[in-house]
């Protein structure tokens, strides 16, 4: 745990106490604030409560002795209205932070100099922050990770020398953290996403500029026009930016030429690292997710070769174009966390001969976008409430049966890839749906499909090759 000694004597509202809202309140307890929590829902209140957090309803609270209120991040701050706890912060004049704020205030008074890389982005920014803490613990580096991913940034230990965070920010998090200060900012990208809490685009590229702008050095992938602009802008401003490109060659920069990731500068281009044979970052958008880590990595001065060696080691996020198994030449992937066409499509571009589970609680436009991908897909296995609609959209492009579940789409999709006469073949769970007709999440949804494949006669684990 990080105790936040910034608010040592002083009295703090918390909002929110699911996980890190729970967390963060512990933190504020262990570096001497006062903090009185609450929550919509009764059940966190009393959770709360057993763990020794101070509950009251905070409508009732005198915001005029309230020093700061610690918001979660799910909780709205201005859009589609705010939550009526940041009304009442507001009308009294009093600060609305989050835990990358409180995270923030500890690094500069224990170690201003200890390593900080924050990673956001519409897509990959989990991935991402992953891949970067594996290379930089696979070099030995002492590195906590956390924030978005796995655990609240308040767990983690204590800043010290020498010490790296990498930490995944939610844009909900980062308007919650108005002096965010890392030494290594990364933006991967964006595109329309979480509108309803930013009002329009425009208010959600601002969110995520902050991050980038805030940092020391600002490394921003510039496949995207709305991050083009933001380099372009940040630049002019005399910040250091590093750009990283996966869709095409750079002057200056990281690229990345087929499967070699290249550093160019003046326009004289050098091969740094390669993605041959690395199974859990195929595509393009994991290329763009390799050189963020290996900028990030240059930065926190590992080796190339030590790159190299974190790269070609590291295990691919779960539920996330994971490799669950192999079985003769047929692979098994588990793509879970799509829960959209667009987080689908990824996984859809990777591969060649697909065998594809899709289905599941379909959300708007369906996979309509997905069209131009149906050629890759030699059989499409259908489930949940989605399969209708996602047959009639097929039609007549591929084959496809209605499978209903995942483990009957699992078993009839090993048995047809097992037969395919190309040989090389991908049975792909990649929903292009949220789970909740049939599982509480994606994560569940998930581990259904890799039991379901472990449980297949023959399969090996972890993609290893027979």
């Amino acid at each position: 745990m990080i105790p936040a000694t910034a608010f040592s004597g002083r009295n703090v509202a918390v909002f929110g106490l699911g996980g890190s809202g729970t967390a963060t309140a512990k933190a504020l307890l262990a570096g001497g604030a006062t903090v009185l929590g609450w929550d919509d829902n009764p059940e966190s209140v009393a959770t709360a409560g057993e763990n020794g957090i101070a509950t009251g309803d905070l409508r009732q609270a005198d915001w005029n002795a309230i020093d700061a209120l610690l918001l979660a991040p799910g909780v709205p701050l201005t859009h589609p209205h705010p939550h009526w706890s940041v009304e009442l912060a507001k009308a009294a004049g009093v600060n609305i932070i989050g835990d990358i704020e409180l995270f923030a205030h500890e690094r500069r008074a224990l170690a201003p100099q200890t390593p900080f890389i924050a990673i956001t982005g519409t897509n990959g920014k989990s991935t991402t922050t992953a891949l970067i803490a594996h290379v930089l613990s696979s070099a030995g580096k002492d590195t906590q990770m956390g924030g978005n991913i796995g655990r609240a940034i308040m767990t983690l230990d204590p800043p010290a020398p020498r010490r790296h965070y990498v930490v995944e920010c939610s844009s909900y998090q980062i308007d919650l953290a108005p002096t965010i200060d890392p030494s290594v900012g990364v933006l991967l990208n964006l595109a329309p996403d979480h509108l309803d809490r930013h009002g329009t685009m425009e208010g959600y590229a601002a969110v995520k500029t902050r991050l980038v702008a805030g940092s020391a050095r600002a490394i921003i992938g510039v496949d995207d026009e709305h991050c083009r602009t933001i380099a372009d802008q940040l630049e002019k401003a005399g910040r250091e930016v590093v750009r990283i490109s996966a869709a095409g060659r750079l002057e200056n920069g990281f690229f990345a030429e087929g499967s070699q990731l290249m550093h160019a500068e003046g326009g004289d281009a050098r091969p740094l690292v390669s993605l041959d044979g690395v199974g859990a970052l195929r595509g393009r958008h994991n290329a763009q997710n390799a050189l963020a880590a290996v900028a990030a990595s240059l930065v926190c001065g590992l080796s190339v070769s030590d790159i190299q060696a974190g790269l070609r080691s590291f295990p691919g996020l779960a539920h996330r174009m994971e490799q669950v198994g192999r079985r003769g030449r047929v692979l098994f992937v588990n793509d879970s966390k799509a829960t959209n066409a667009d987080a689908a499509a990824p996984a859809l571009s990777a591969f060649e001969r697909i065998y594809w589970i899709a289905g599941g609680l379909a959300k708007e436009g369906g996979i309509e976008s997905l069209k131009p991908y149906f050629s890759r897909v030699a059989k499409a296995y259908l489930v949940g409430e989605a399969a209708p609609s996602f047959a009639a959209s097929i039609g007549e492009a591929t084959d496809y049966e209605i499978s209903g579940t995942i483990a009957a789409a699992v078993e009839h999709a090993a048995r047809d890839a097992a037969g395919d006469p190309a040989g090389e073949a991908v049975v792909l769970l990649s929903p292009a749906c949220a789970s909740f007709d049939q599982f509480r999440n994606f994560e569940v949804r998930g581990e259904a499909f890799r039991q379901a494949v472990l449980s297949l006669a023959g399969v090996k684990p972890n993609g290893d090759r027979e």
